[in-house]
């Protein structure tokens, strides 16, 4: 229990950061999710495209503290592995 004024705002604010790092972590996931899913289809214009989505939004998420630097470069490598693969 919150037991002053500047405690109870910073309370508030936390739960307002929360809803917008859920919606920004869900959107991301959403982006890479089309791009496993194109990959796994085997066309390859349709991985290249869902991956040229995915990556800007990857780092879009680095940029404002949701995803760690690494972790974003990892999977944009191994996506991008993946779809290059593709014949």
């Amino acid at each position: 229990m919150a037991n002053t004024p500047q405690a109870e705002k910073r309370i508030r604010r936390n739960d307002r950061r929360a809803a917008i790092n859920k919606a920004r972590l869900s959107r991301i996931r959403t982006f890479v999710k089309k791009a496993e899913s194109a990959i796994e289809s085997g066309v390859k214009a349709d991985a290249l495209a869902a991956l040229a989505a995915a990556t800007p939004e990857l780092m879009r998420g680095v940029s404002k503290g949701v995803v760690h630097k690494n972790t974003a470069s990892r999977k944009i490598s191994r996506l991008t592995k993946r779809a290059a693969a593709l014949a």
